[in-house]
């Protein structure tokens, strides 16, 4: 295949204040081996010198776009990115991490191999001092074909890989459909609504995307009373996926349970204490649907004797159940 006869892949970078890793990653992918490719750089309204290191890298390389937009997110600055894209397939990096140099040519080569609207290849992270750490999203020993209920059944069972940035996506099937604005855990919700659009995911053997795992990045000390909406959009997600569980893969409706019962579980053991409260509707309506849900739950094979445990304590009593594990704790 000629270079004019290969399609072009826009790599879409939403940039803020990452000066220090920026370089890394756009070297890394304006040293890809497939020829036909574009990197949009959106610098989402940095404070600092970012924004002027990105005009900086756009005069190094003329496959370069840069975009200079108010601060508005990751999802707005991706948005903004598939909105000015030219190519036939998106890829999306984040600005804190790096690709190999061969990681399109594998995924374009396969996307048009295989007539795949999406195909994925392995990710892992690498900390400050270059030692690698396996992610839990294992790659396949050889290339797979995975069908999209069984895509979306990995998801739920949190063994799949959700985000964009291991992944070659055909613009086309994007639609009108874009990333939520204001929300996190943006890319899940965004797969999960594409996958009944296709028959399949084609997923590679290797790793080829590398995650900047900062360290000390998860050692800041933060207010004993701060608690991430992190944890109430995975909640959403999985209202969400529920109803499109029920419409397009009905089998389905004992995963999406337990992955219902798993995010639920995950913002009952991270809510401040102080929080759980009756005039908090959000956390009330929480325990209400543990308890709705409660002999689903217990008749449920997906979910295990200790997650079923979990769920009954929390269905009784969640604030009693948090007091005694902060007492604990202290013991």
């Amino acid at each position: 295949m000629t270079s004019e006869q290969k399609p072009l892949i826009s790599i879409i970078v939403p940039v803020y204040n990452i000066p220090d890793c920026l370089t890394k990653c756009v070297h890394s992918i304006t040293a890809q081996t497939w020829s036909q490719m574009e990197i949009l750089l959106v610098d989402d309204g940095s404070t600092d010198s970012t924004g002027a290191l990105c005009d900086t890298l756009a005069k190094e390389d003329s496959r370069i776009r840069v975009f200079h937009k108010e601060n508005g997110g990751s999802s707005s600055a991706r948005n903004l990115g598939i909105r000015e894209a030219k190519g036939e397939y998106l890829g999306f990096v984040d600005s804190d991490d790096y690709i190999d140099p061969d990681m399109y040519e594998k995924l374009a080569e396969a996307a048009l191999e295989y007539d795949a609207p999406i195909v994925q290849i392995g990710r892992n992270e690498v900390d400050e001092e270059g030692n690698v750490l396996p992610d839990i999203c294992v790659p396949p020993q050889k290339t797979e074909r995975i069908e999209s209920g069984e895509f979306l059944k990995e998801l739920l069972m949190h063994r799949g890989d959700c985000s964009f940035c291991t992944k070659l996506i055909r613009r086309d099937i994007l639609g009108e459909q874009r990333f939520p604005e204001g929300v996190l855990n943006e890319d899940f919700h965004l797969l999960v609504k594409l996958l009944p659009q296709m028959k399949e995911i084609i997923s590679l053997p290797g790793y080829a995307y590398h995650v900047f795992y900062r360290i000390g990045s998860n050692t800041r000390k933060k207010s004993k009373e701060h608690f991430s909406r992190v944890f109430s959009d995975n909640v959403d997600n999985a209202d969400m996926v529920e109803k499109i569980v029920a419409k397009e893969y009905p089998e389905l409706l004992p995963v999406v349970l337990r992955f219902g019962v798993f995010q639920r579980l995950d913002y009952l053991l991270h809510i401040p204490v102080k929080q759980m409260t009756k005039e908090n509707g959000r956390y009330r309506e929480i325990v209400r649907w543990m308890r709705r849900n409660w002999w689903k739950a217990m008749r449920n094979p997906y979910l295990t004797m200790k997650n079923k445990i979990y769920h009954t304590l929390f269905a009784i009593a969640p604030l009693g159940i948090r007091v005694f594990h902060k007492k604990m704790k202290r013991l």
